[in-house]
C-alpha cells in the first residue's frame, strides 16, 4: 500500500455524504489541503531518470479516485451480467482490475491530450467524460450509444473528449496514435497522445514501425503497454522473449510503473507528458492485471489459477489501496465509503434502465458512416428498400 502523510494543517472530520454530482462527492470537493503520497514501489527506468516516488494529492482527489474506480468496477460487473443475459452481443472485453490506469492517467493530463486504445475501452471512455447511459446504450447496440449503437463494446468513441476510440484489430491503434501526435506537432499544439495497447500486441511489427517514425520526428507520443500478463490466454513469458516491455523501444526511453497504484500512474503520466513535449516519444509499461478473462467467451481460469486471481485482489487491488489510505488517515469513514458504493450501484442500475429505453438503430443506418458524405450507397423510399449508388 502507498504511504501517505498529511501536511502540517490537519484535515477536519468529514460529514456523511447525502448528495452526489458525477464522479465527485460534494462534502469532499472543497478540501484541497495538500497531502503527500508515496508510490507503492519505485519506478524502473530505461534510458532516462525516473520520476520521484513522492506525489502531491488532496482529499478531493483521493475521494474522486475512489468513486471513479468504484463506478468503473460496477459498470464492468453490470456489463458481465448484461452479456450473460444476451442483452450485449458479440465481443465484450472488460477492464475490472485495471481501473488505476484509466483514473491515474486522466488525473495527469487534460482533454486536449488524446487517448487511443484497443478494444478494452469502456472505462477509458468514462474517464474522458462519457456517460454511463452512452456506455450501456452502445454496449446494447442502441441509438443512444456513443457510436449510435453501431460500434458496440469494441468501438467506443468521443472525439470532443479527446478519445479516439477502441479498435478491434490488435495493435492497429498505435500507428493511428502516432498520427494524432504528428497532427499535434504539426499544429504546434502543447499536447500529447497516449496510445494504449496490451502485452499481447507488444510484438506487432506495426508498433515498432510507428515508434520509429515517432522517434525520427520527435513526436509528442506516449506508448502505454497495459501489461495484464496474458495476451488472450497466453502468458507473457510464453509469447515474448523479452517481457520487459518498457525497454522494447531500445533507443526510446521507457518506464515501468505499478499499474495497480493510481498515484504511480498519475506521476508517470505527468512525467511522460513533460518528456514527450520536450524530447519526443516514451514508453510506459503499466504492470496491471485483469480479473475477467480476455473476453466474455473466456472463463479466465484455464490458463491461470483462481488462487492467482484472488491473490492479486487481496494484495494489489487498486480500489482497496485507495480505501485503505482514506480509512487509515481519517479522510472518511467506512460507512461513507459504503454509501458511495451504494450510490454508484444505483447510478449504474438507473443508467441501464435508461439505456434499455433507447431504440435500436434504423435499418438504413447500415449505409451511413461508410463513405464520405454525399457519396456511396443510399437507401430511400417509404420502406427504405430502394438503393442507389452515387460515385465521385
Amino acid at each position: 500500500m502507498a504511504l501517505l502523510r498529511r501536511s502540517s494543517t490537519l484535515l477536519r472530520p468529514l460529514s456523511t455524504a447525502t448528495t452526489t454530482t458525477p464522479s465527485l462527492l460534494r462534502p469532499f470537493s472543497s478540501d484541497t489541503t495538500p497531502i503527500t503520497v508515496e508510490t507503492s514501489i519505485p519506478f524502473t527506468a530505461h534510458n532516462c531518470d525516473p520520476p520521484s516516488r513522492t506525489v502531491e494529492t488532496t482529499t478531493q482527489e483521493l475521494m474522486k479516485f475512489f468513486r471513479d474506480m468504484a463506478l468503473m468496477r460496477r459498470m464492468e460487473i453490470a456489463a458481465d451480467s448484461l452479456y450473460k443475459a444476451k442483452l450485449i452481443r458479440g465481443f465484450c472485453h472488460l477492464y475490472d482490475g485495471q481501473e488505476a490506469v484509466a483514473v491515474g492517467m486522466e488525473a495527469a493530463i487534460t482533454r486536449k491530450d488524446c487517448i487511443i486504445t484497443a478494444y478494452r475501452d469502456h472505462c477509458l471512455f468514462l474517464g474522458r467524460g462519457g456517460t454511463l447511459v452512452e456506455a450501456f446504450s452502445e454496449l446494447m447496440g442502441r441509438q443512444g450509444g456513443c457510436s449510435k449503437g453501431k460500434g458496440g463494446s469494441m468501438h467506443f468513441y468521443k472525439k470532443e473528449g479527446g478519445f479516439y476510440g477502441g479498435h478491434g484489430i490488435v495493435g492497429a491503434q498505435v500507428p493511428l496514435g502516432i498520427g494524432l501526435a504528428f497532427a499535434q506537432k504539426y499544429s504546434k499544439e502543447d499536447h500529447v497522445t497516449f496510445a494504449l495497447y496490451g502485452d499481447g500486441a507488444a510484438n506487432q511489427g506495426q508498433l515498432f514501425e510507428a515508434l520509429n517514425m515517432a522517434a525520427l520526428w520527435d513526436l509528442p507520443a506516449i506508448l502505454v503497454c497495459e501489461n495484464n500478463h496474458y495476451g488472450m490466454g497466453t502468458a507473457e513469458w510464453r509469447a515474448a522473449k523479452s517481457p520487459s516491455y518498457y525497454k522494447r523501444g531500445d533507443y526510446v526511453p521507457g518506464l515501468k510503473v505499478d499499474g495497480m497504484d493510481a498515484f504511480a500512474v498519475k506521476q508517470a503520466c505527468k512525467f511522460a507528458k513533460e518528456h514527450a513535449l520536450k524530447n519526443g516519444p516514451l514508453i510506459l509499461e503499466m504492470d496491471t492485471y485483469r480479473y475477467h478473462g480476455h473476453s466474455m467467451s473466456d472463463p479466465g481460469s484455464t490458463y491461470r489459477t483462481r488462487d492467482e486471481i484472488s491473490g492479486v485482489r487481496q494484495e494489489r487491488d487498486p480500489i482497496e489501496r485507495i480505501r485503505k489510505l482514506v480509512l487509515a488517515h481519517d479522510l472518511a469513514t467506512e460507512k461513507e465509503l459504503k454509501d458511495i458504493e451504494k450510490e454508484v450501484r444505483k447510478e449504474v442500475d438507473d443508467a441501464i434502465a435508461q439505456a434499455k429505453e433507447s431504440p435500436m438503430p434504423e435499418p438504413y443506418e447500415l449505409f451511413t458512416n461508410v463513405y464520405v458524405k454525399d457519396f456511396g450507397l443510399e437507401s430511400f423510399g417509404p420502406d427504405r428498400k430502394e438503393l442507389r449508388t452515387v460515385l465521385p
